[in-house]
């Protein structure tokens, strides 16, 4: 491949988005909760996290799905931080010593109307496989037919010229 030559000129339904792990630890988790003034001892207070039915510390929800959005901004760039959404469903409790796998790929790409949709299935899973968050996130971004990318598929028009991109193999 030339060093120039773009490796999403094939953009498509199907495609894997560059995945990422990422270690729980008890010291991230009481990080976020500085950070989110979340106090609750199910994430904080070992000793007493230890004697409820979850059997120790759990990490938030959100800093588990930060992590989903850490990996579409990896993808798309600043553009996912202004345009994104997510539709999720937390499935399991992240505990210290996990290792989450984050993955996704692009399931629909929809083009109407001078825009683009992109929607991507999303999935956080442990190190058991056991999926801690699924759902999806879509990113939708406007169609410019001025743009010098006009005549292209819109979607990767707008890729070309905003987002940083997948690497390849």
């Amino acid at each position: 491949m030339e060093e120039n030559q773009n490796p999403l000129l094939e953009i498509r339904e199907g495609m894997e988005l560059p995945g990422l792990k990422k270690r729980i630890t008890q010291q991230n988790i009481n990080l976020y909760a500085e950070a989110s003034q979340d106090f609750n001892p199910v994430h904080v207070n070992e000793e007493f996290a230890r004697k409820t039915p979850l059997g120790g510390t759990i990490a938030h929800g959100m800093l588990i799905l930060a992590y989903v959005s850490q990996m579409m901004t990896d993808a798309f760039g600043p553009r996912w931080l202004v345009a994104g959404k997510l539709n999720v469903r937390f499935k399991a409790a992240a505990r210290p010593g996990d290792t989450m796998t984050v993955g996704g790929r692009i399931s629909r790409i929809k083009e109407n109307e001078g825009q683009t949709t992109i929607s991507c299935d999303v999935l956080c899973s442990n190190d058991e496989g056991e999926p801690v968050i699924s759902g999806e996130a879509s990113l939708v971004v406007k169609t410019d037919e001025n743009s010098s990318c006009a005549g292209m598929t819109p979607s990767l028009g707008w890729l070309l010229k905003n987002i940083r991109y997948l690497k390849a193999d």
